[in-house]
C-alpha cells in the first residue's frame, strides 16, 4: 500500500510544476496604428533582451507577420513568459519579408518600436523601447515614416 501512495505522490507532484508553469504565460496583443498604406502586411518581431534588437532577427523570442486592414493592424503573441520585452516592426507594402531602405540604410518603409521613441539618428536601444508582462496585455504602436 505504502508503495501506490509514494508512485501517486511522485507522479501527483510531478505535475504541479507543470500547471503552475501554464499559468504563467501570457497573451500579449500588439496594435499597429498610423498605417499610411490599406495593402501589404505587417511584421513584428518580440525580443527578451539586446541581443539582434531591433533590426535583427538573433535574440527574437517570437515573431510573425499580419495582414494590413485599413489604418491599423492587430497581432497576438500567446505563451510568453512573465518577464522584460520590447518589440520592433515594419509596415511590408510590399510583402518581400524585409524592411526596405535606401542606400543609407534609413527605412523606406514605415517602422514601429514599443514605447514609441521618437526616431532619432541611431536605432532606440532595448531599455528606451522594453516593457514588463506579468499577465495578459495588450500595447499600442505608432508607425513612423521618414520617407514616404
Amino acid at each position: 500500500m505504502n508503495k501506490f501512495y509514494f508512485s501517486f505522490l511522485a507522479t501527483f507532484a510531478s505535475l504541479i510544476p507543470f500547471s503552475v508553469q501554464a499559468q504563467q504565460s501570457a497573451k500579449l496583443t500588439v496594435v499597429v496604428d498610423g498605417l499610411r498604406h490599406q495593402s501589404g502586411q505587417v511584421c513584428l518581431r518580440i525580443y527578451s533582451n539586446e541581443q539582434g534588437f531591433p533590426l535583427s532577427a538573433r535574440g527574437v523570442v517570437q515573431s510573425g507577420c499580419t495582414k494590413v486592414t485599413g489604418n491599423s493592424a492587430t497581432k497576438d503573441f500567446y505563451g510568453l513568459k512573465p518577464g522584460t520585452y520590447a518589440i520592433a516592426l515594419y509596415a511590408d507594402k510590399n510583402s518581400d519579408s524585409k524592411l526596405n531602405t535606401n542606400f543609407l540604410g534609413i527605412p523606406s518603409e514605415g517602422f514601429g518600436i514599443s514605447n514609441n521613441p521618437k526616431a532619432k539618428t541611431r536605432a532606440p536601444k532595448f531599455k528606451e523601447a522594453s516593457f514588463d508582462i506579468s499577465q495578459n496585455k495588450t500595447i499600442k504602436i505608432t508607425m513612423q515614416y521618414l520617407y514616404e
